[in-house]
């Protein structure tokens, strides 16, 4: 991970991580207004094994927080897990009876 590159591509509801100007991982979502559903995490087989998809949930999470009105809803296993090993970052978790 040398040059690495987070967008937001709101027309596509994903984030992407560019190393250099290869895509490695994206993170697609769906955003309800109030609850952002983080739906699938994916890591281009050959880039696998470097933590690119954790670096692109950390990003995520990170731009989510900075909204400021918006809770996750960890749907995709990957994000359910990363949430797991990040318990500090729990606060931003939807209710799941609420949602």
């Amino acid at each position: 991970m040398t040059d690495l590159r987070f967008s937001h591509e709101h027309d596509a509801s994903r984030y992407t991580l560019h190393d250099g100007g290869d895509l490695v991982s994206v993170l697609d979502y769906r955003d309800d207004g109030r609850t952002v559903a983080l739906t699938r995490a994916y890591t281009v087989p050959t880039f696998r094994g470097h933590g690119y998809a954790a670096e692109v949930v950390e990003r995520a999470v990170a731009d989510i927080e900075g909204l400021g009105d918006r809770r996750i809803s960890p749907v995709c296993w990957y994000v359910a897990d990363w949430f797991a090993d990040h318990p500090e970052r729990a606060a931003i978790l939807a209710d799941r009876r609420s949602a």
